[in-house]
């Protein structure tokens, strides 16, 4: 019964997920976040909003993470009240664009999935798609500096709005197991379907652009790393600009290179995507490298990461997913090289 009510709980989320933006396009990403965590936060009981609130500089700001954790901070939506949990997607659909609240949600919907696919497991992990937590570090109002956190298995999206604007967005964490669905279950997605299919297959079609010279460098390793570099950490890793630089790439690998950043990019809001897109561009496209581990094609774990002065982006397909299936269960992480979470990266002398 439980099961049955959980996922009733799932279809109803889902389905209040899928209601169209009703915003006015006056308003900026920063406002309308804005706005949406203080309806938030002023519809919680005392007790909840503790739970969801936390100082701007609480320790607990930088912790992030994406693997599935019996604690985490925040409160979570399957402890919310309806209208609470519709406020909460308001805040999503404020803080993403229309394809990046898709895909956050569709990601959500896989924990169903991963249920469904590990019920003969005893013990395993808890696949809840209302296991996902919200924090609002600081006060929600215009003119202040607020931070804001939504976090779960294979989703960990970090925010904060200072002086009007999305001022940080970054670490932006999203993962998918299934990345394909190779069955129906009965939920989440159908038979068939891709979560980050284009970051996957992007990656694919620049390496398979490439020549053998330019193969050679861009390949860094002959298997895939287990994981993306310093998951969970603060700060994005240093830069070590790998493999193959956009300097020696042609025109059409170049926008394919561009293709792929801009389907990062535009997870987030319009302005905050162009900001990104900008960034690499005023810091030169050439500079930005590609770099390749592992196979050449699905089903075997395979990696890339790309680099450029502003920015440090991996994605990662190397376990197997929660019917065995291999390579079918991708990380992806963007990061600012200027800092995570807003914070200064410290410069060491």
């Amino acid at each position: 019964m439980r099961h049955q009510r959980h996922l009733l709980g799932l279809v109803l989320f889902l389905a209040a997920a899928s209601v169209g933006w009703v915003y006015l396009s006056e308003e900026n990403a920063a406002e309308k976040m804005t706005h949406t965590a203080a309806t938030f936060l002023a519809g919680l009981s005392d007790y909840q909003r503790d739970l969801a609130t936390m100082a701007y500089d609480d320790p607990q700001c930088v912790a992030w993470h994406f693997i599935p954790k019996d604690h985490r901070k925040g409160l979570k939506i399957g402890d919310m009240e309806p209208a609470s949990r519709q406020q909460t997607l308001e805040i999503l659909k404020a803080a993403l664009s229309e394809i990046g609240y898709d895909k956050a949600t569709t990601i959500m919907s896989l924990e169903a999935v991963l249920h469904e696919l590990e019920k003969s497991k005893s013990g395993g992990m808890i696949r809840d798609p209302l296991r996902y937590y919200i924090t609002i570090f600081g006060q929600p109002k215009q003119d202040a500096k607020w931070g804001l956190s939504i976090e779960g298995h294979h989703l960990s999206l970090n925010f904060v709005v200072a002086d009007g604007e999305v001022y940080s967005h970054t670490p932006a964490f999203w993962g998918a197991n299934p990345a394909t669905m190779k069955s129906s279950v009965g939920v989440g997605p159908k038979k068939g379907y891709r979560t980050l299919a284009v970051e996957e297959q992007l990656g694919f079609d620049l390496l398979h652009s490439l020549n053998d010279s330019q193969r050679r460098k861009a390949l860094i390793a002959e298997k895939a790393p287990k994981e993306v570099r310093d998951a969970g950490e603060a700060q994005a890793p240093k830069l070590t600009f790998r493999g193959l630089a956009a300097a020696d790439m042609n025109a059409k690998q170049i926008g394919l290179l561009r293709k792929l950043l801009a389907t990062y990019a535009q997870n987030m809001p319009q302005e905050v995507a162009k900001g990104d897109l900008s960034d690499i561009e005023k810091a030169g496209i050439e500079k930005v490298h590609f770099a390749w581990a592992g196979a050449s094609k699905p089903g075997i774990g395979h990696y890339y990461a790309i680099e450029g002065p502003s920015f440090v982006l991996e994605f990662c397909n190397v376990q197997p997913d929660g019917a065995g299936n291999p390579a079918n269960h991708i990380h992806t992480v963007w990061r600012s090289t200027s800092g995570d979470f807003g914070i200064p990266v410290a410069h060491h002398h």
